[in-house]
């Protein structure tokens, strides 16, 4: 695995990229906007910056991981790559579009992994010419601070790729948990749910924002509480897993919350646009509602 391909330079792509290159790996970084991907490349030199502030890296570590990363706006750069971990949005018509201009690129023997949170791996091999040859990689979110990745197989997904993807992943410095392809997974199949009825008790007044997230970090000992979590992960994903859990599990118990539905239609996303749950425009954060 010398050569990492990572599609998609938003904060998990550009996470990615960053432990990749720390960790050796000459790394090839696309996004359909190739302005975006050299953004994330001054974000990681930030966030190298602060690594080699706290002492975790060196500035010859930073400095030699940052030379290692390329950015490109053509899927065709990654013909070299001995893996393709794909992060980008999730909603599975843009991911299997990928896929498919991406394969006739790779070389035969090339893994391809999806950092998809919550969609079939099963489904998504499918549309690669190599099902065998695809596994689902789950990075948590910061990528260069979580310790976890899920690696989910697909039906066809072979031993010496899970074998192969393990070994990559563990080289990552990450712990890894194995889950079976059911909707969300493990992680996100238990918080979700839990964020998803945070914005309910929001929504049904039981609480306000500051209540029901003081109420969890103090009585629940959470490092955050659900919705600045929801912010932080971003409502329109929260409401692309709940409805990959609903319509996967046919539960009525995840059915995203309707508030959660109103503030992605309003384009309220959280940290990322400046309002979600919070309103990020001042110098500190103040509830929306």
């Amino acid at each position: 695995m010398s050569t990492v391909g990572v599609i998609g330079a938003g904060q998990m792509g550009n996470g990615i990229a960053h432990v990749a290159a720390l960790a050796g790996h000459d790394v090839v970084l696309a996004d359909i906007d190739k302005e975006r991907a050299d953004a994330a490349l001054v974000v990681m030199r930030g966030n190298m910056d602060r690594q080699v502030h706290r002492g975790l890296i060196g500035e010859a570590d930073r400095d030699a991981a940052l030379a290692r990363i390329r950015t490109t706006g053509d899927l065709a750069d990654m013909a070299d790559a001995d893996i393709v971990i794909e992060a980008a949005t999730e909603k599975e018509e843009v991911k299997a579009g990928i896929f498919r201009t991406l394969c006739p690129h790779l070389k035969p023997a090339a893994l391809i992994a999806t950092n998809t949170s919550s969609i079939s791996i099963t489904r998504l091999a499918a549309t690669t010419d190599r099902p065998e040859h695809f596994i689902g990689m789950h990075f948590m979110n910061p990528v260069p601070i979580m310790k976890l990745v899920e690696l989910i197989r697909g039906i066809a997904t072979s031993e010496e790729t899970y074998r192969e993807a393990r070994a990559f992943v563990e080289g990552l410095g990450k712990e890894v948990v194995e889950a079976e392809d059911f909707p969300a997974f493990i992680v996100n199949r238990i918080l979700m749910p839990m964020v998803n009825e945070a914005i309910y008790t929001l929504y049904e007044g039981v609480g306000s924002v500051e209540a029901i997230d003081k109420a969890m970090r103090l009585g629940a000992n959470h490092p955050m509480g659900p919705l600045q979590l929801a912010d932080f992960i971003g409502l329109d994903t929260c409401l692309s897993i709940m409805q990959v859990l609903y319509e996967g599990l046919s539960d009525s118990k995840y059915r995203p919350c309707p508030l959660l539905v109103k503030y992605v239609e309003a384009g309220w996303l959280g940290r990322k646009t400046g309002r979600g749950f919070y309103d990020y425009r001042g110098e500190a954060p103040v509830p929306t509602r």
